[in-house]
């Protein structure tokens, strides 16, 4: 590669005569235990996470995640504000050709995120979220899970917001209550 080997992080930061130094002392952790390799790379994670540059890059992020960051600073992906019915926001980081459904599984996985941090475990039915309530972005409702988040002018920077999702009658669908008074009508025996 040309600025260090690509067998440890400490390799990139040393002028050359030091990289191997450096790399023998990194695979000789081999015979340390997982604790004691946690406990050296803390420091390490630490500063880096400090790091104003880094600061909207979550601590348990996953490697999609710092990839979709970067795209952001690179321009090829947006970040978009999402705001609760509660008035509360969150921003979420998605690719300009991302469509709905995209969206839809980064705002899951940051709200499942936050609520993992605010309570611990906790089990949202997001079946039951999409039924009832769809995102909206200038009175655009994003119900069509293909359709490209560009096509409704979403831009780096939008804000977004839940609303809760009404269906039309004109469209076929009915509530389920009237459907499940009709059905239980028809188990009946006369």
């Amino acid at each position: 590669l040309g600025w260090g080997c690509w067998k440890c992080l400490p390799c990139y930061n040393k002028p050359s005569p030091q990289r191997e130094g450096a790399c023998e002392a990194v695979l000789n952790m081999g015979t340390t235990t997982t604790y004691d390799k946690r406990a050296r790379l803390q420091p390490i994670l630490g500063t880096l996470l400090d790091d104003p540059l880094l600061s909207d890059v979550p601590s348990n992020a996953a490697v999609a995640d710092i990839d979709t960051l970067i795209s952001v600073e690179l321009g090829s992906a947006m970040k978009l504000s999402i705001s609760k019915m509660d008035h509360t926001s969150f921003d979420v980081a998605v690719l300009n050709t991302a469509p709905v459904r995209d969206l839809k599984i980064a705002v899951q996985k940051k709200v499942n995120g936050m609520e993992q941090a605010k309570m611990g475990h906790r089990h949202i039915s997001w079946r039951h979220v999409w039924k009832s309530y769809c995102l909206c972005y200038l009175n655009h409702k994003l119900t069509d899970d293909t359709a490209i988040l560009q096509d409704f002018g979403i831009r780096n920077n939008s804000q977004l917001r839940f609303i809760p999702c009404i269906s039309s009658r004109e469209a076929g669908k009915h509530s389920h209550a009237k459907k499940r008074r009709f059905f239980h009508g028809l188990g009946k025996q006369s």
